[in-house]
């Protein structure tokens, strides 16, 4: 195996942005791909093997021009244009880049951070129903907030309604002090922090009073018909099959709906069906319901989070294989004919 070394260009302005505080991105990249990195004025030095120093020079080079496009790089970037790279899609990350869908009230862009989330903001654009499915942290809510408040600012649609199941999650609703809407409120709170971010506090409290913007528990959606409406139902793990069936026939005419859900994660009670799984199983033929899947891979969060993800998905598939072969040896000795007894 040959060792190679070649020089890339960054420039001293960029430098600390692409090589992290205290060089903690360069570390991290020296680390991954097994090369060398010695920072020069205007220049990285790269020595290594032929192939991992092509796959270095390829991620330094895509950090660049992110930097160079006005982002802050963040471990997460760094993560991603890795393992982008050990899969031979270093340009994604560009092309996903390029795909703002709006600003924050300070005026940062809110864009999809991997292809898993840019396949499902293309799905929303597309389809009249969208299912995002994933782990935490992997966007889903925040992406369809950022997508509908867009929609209602380019005056696709007259308004927003964002709603929840108000399912307990190890604490009883009638314990929790105040009224009903006190009640209530901390279910939703997820929803009111992306409205307040993205929109603002002012203008979100402005159309909430002309009633242009509702945020609401699912129980509230029944009997009504949500015409020209931008619709996203969280937490959709936490429907029964009733309820989703509801709210799935109260769309109307000129609405879209974004349906968010982590199936790991349900808080209803021991025994019963997920709405959302049933949804999947029903409506995975119809042509004008787009299903997207994000994984691990997908996390935005803090890099822990993804890791914390990762652990439990290989825990959880560790115990479902257990319990399966636990039923199959229950089985096995349910079918094995005891031995008659001779008196």
């Amino acid at each position: 195996m040959s060792i190679i070394e070649t020089m890339i260009d960054v420039p001293a302005d960029h430098m600390q942005n692409v090589c992290g505080q205290l060089d903690s991105y360069m570390k991290k990249i020296e680390r991954s791909l097994r090369v060398s990195l010695i920072p020069r004025d205007d220049a990285i030095k790269i020595i290594g093997p032929e192939g991992a120093v092509k796959k270095a020079k390829s991620v330094f080079s895509n950090l660049l021009e992110l930097s160079h496009r006005g982002n802050t790089i963040t471990e997460q970037n760094v993560d991603y244009a890795l393992s982008l790279s050990f899969e031979e899609k270093d340009e994604q990350i560009l092309e996903i880049d390029k795909d703002i869908i709006c600003r924050t009230i300070a005026g940062k862009p809110i864009k999809p951070k991997t292809v898993g989330q840019k396949t499902y903001v293309d799905a929303i654009r597309e389809k009249m129903i969208c299912f995002g499915l994933g782990p935490a942290g992997t966007g889903k809510t925040y992406l369809a907030m950022a997508m509908a408040i867009q929609a209602f600012k380019n005056n696709e649609v007259s308004r927003i309604i964002l709603t929840r199941p108000a399912i307990e999650a190890g604490e009883k609703l009638g314990f929790l002090p105040g009224d009903l809407q006190s009640k209530i409120d901390p279910y939703l709170r997820p929803l009111y922090d992306a409205l307040y971010q993205i929109m603002g506090a002012e203008s979100y409290l402005h159309n909430y009073e002309k009633g242009l913007i509702e945020v609401a528990p699912l129980a509230y959606m029944r009997g009504r018909t949500l015409d020209n409406a931008y619709i996203i139902l969280d937490e959709a793990q936490n429907t029964t099959p009733a309820q989703m069936k509801m709210f799935l026939t109260r769309i109307g005419f000129g609405s879209k709906v974004i349906i968010t859900g982590d199936i790991t994660q349900k808080d209803l009670p021991e025994g019963t069906v997920s709405g959302l799984d049933v949804a999947l199983k029903v409506l995975k033929d119809v042509d004008e319901i787009g299903i997207i899947r994000l994984s691990n891979k997908d996390v935005v969060r803090h890099p822990l989070v993804q890791k914390i993800v990762e652990a439990y998905e290989k825990y959880e598939k560790k115990e479902q294989h257990r319990e399966e072969r636990r039923e199959q040896h229950l089985e096995q000795r349910r079918r094995t004919p005891r031995p008659s007894r001779k008196g």
